[in-house]
């Protein structure tokens, strides 16, 4: 035997285990790995416990006193010493076979959805340790047992079967249900995905998991990948919260893109969401909601930042940090006076590139071109590629400052992807 030995979860289960007199222990139905990764003392979960079948027993024992032989191809599962698993680990651990195989994990490094058809392990002095999930054909063919004579004719043609693995630190398990695992161990690196991948993902998961995985980001990611799903998707995930929950995650969001998702629910329960939330988002989505569909005020953004013309720049870049504002907000400032009527416009750049001292008054553009909350969207388009501006100000009858229409919202106007287009 190697004391360096690689295997397939798939080469052990349902094969016989042995005591060291050659008696037989059980039939092997799973293993059990740290599901804990701040545990990883290898940076791979190490086997800590055998699920055996015997008769009608179910036993669980500790794998430190297990070896894995390897002999002309063949595998054999073998006990020098019998000893119970703990409840902790019964209780914690991920079980490979129910939790793991054929099921559906996340690919950190490829950002998608993939199936696991087998996992690879090794086991060396110190231990047995889970090193990599196998989800090419070649591992579903294991599986089967036809990988070798499918090999073997593949072979004859000048082809090999394609093979795919993906290592566990890239991987992040979904279908913990079965499980009590805590979901902000398991999904934590799930965390350090950009949100559009994220959408991506659960999009593709089903009502269950992809509600699971929401659930297990904090607010302010699950704000952000919230932004990013396809309205059905958006719909699905805030009817599997809490009102509770749903108005925190909302209340981290622009108001404009609640009030796009507002307008897919049904009002009682927008009604209900909108009572939770805090009430200055509150407001600022009900004044969004109360403008016809196909109308400028319908798609346009709240979240402006406008100052005075006395201020000096140095000023105004204290305050930005201070605000620490989301990127389209900046794609323009604005200058209004006392009553919030729109006097001018200017640019990050402005500010960059002119003196702490100076005043707003010195730098800005008067007379902006800008658009009215009642105005009809489809000049915005033609507008914004005239002047090539990444945002337009939205003004009331009074010339009062209400709002901004940023590109990216065109963009998504145009693409169908906002209620104006319902």
């Amino acid at each position: 035997m190697s004391s360096f030995t690689t295997f397939y979860l798939s080469r052990i289960i349902d094969t016989k285990a042995f005591d060291a007199h050659g008696n037989c222990l059980g039939v092997v139905k799973d293993l059990l790995v740290d599901s804990d990764s701040s545990n990883y003392t290898s940076g791979h979960p190490a086997v800590n416990g055998i699920k055996l079948k015997h008769k009608k027993r179910t036993l669980f024992l500790a794998f430190q006193h297990f070896r894995i032989e390897k002999t002309a191809g063949k595998l054999k599962v073998v006990c020098d010493k019998l000893t119970e698993l703990s409840a902790g680990h019964i209780d914690s651990d991920l079980y490979l076979v129910e939790s793991v195989l054929d099921k559906q994990i996340v690919d950190l490094n490829g950002r998608k959805l993939v199936r696991v058809n087998d996992v690879r392990l090794v086991s060396i002095v110190n231990g047995t340790y889970a090193v990599a999930v196998d989800i090419g054909t070649e591992g579903l063919l294991r599986r089967v047992g036809i990988v070798k004579p499918i090999k073997s004719l593949a072979s004859l043609f000048g082809a090999s079967l394609p093979s795919k693995f993906i290592l566990w630190e890239d991987v992040a398990a979904i279908d913990f249900s079965n499980l009590n695992i805590k979901l902000s161990k398991s999904h934590a690196r799930l965390q350090t995905l950009h949100p559009s991948d994220l959408a991506d993902i659960i999009e593709d998961l089903g009502r269950k998991a992809s509600a699971e995985v929401f659930s297990s980001l904090d607010e302010e990611k699950a704000a952000d990948v919230l932004e990013e799903l396809e309205i059905d998707a958006q719909v699905r995930i805030l009817e599997s919260l809490s009102i509770e929950k749903a108005a925190d995650v909302l209340d981290k969001m622009p108001a404009d893109e609640v009030a796009d998702i507002f307008d897919a629910l049904e009002d009682d329960k927008v009604e209900l969401l909108l009572n939770e939330m805090g009430e200055d988002t509150s407001q600022e989505v009900r004044e969004l909601l109360y403008y016809p569909d196909h109308s400028v005020g319908s798609i346009m953004s709240t979240e402006v930042l406008s100052f005075n013309q006395n201020a000096t720049i140095g000023e105004v870049l204290a305050d930005l940090r201070e605000k620490r504002p989301e990127a389209a907000a900046l794609y323009s400032l604005f200058v209004t006076d006392e009553a919030e009527v729109l006097i001018a416009t200017f640019s990050l750049r402005d500010l960059v590139i002119h003196s702490a001292e100076m005043t707003i008054g010195q730098i800005m553009r008067p007379a902006p071109v800008h658009l009215s909350d009642y105005q009809g969207i489809t000049e915005i388009a033609e507008i914004i590629s005239k002047y090539n501006l990444l945002a337009i100000p939205v003004v009331d009858r009074h010339n009062v400052l209400q709002g901004m229409v940023v590109i990216d919202d065109v963009i998504d106007d145009l693409m169908g992807k906002r209620r104006t287009n319902k």
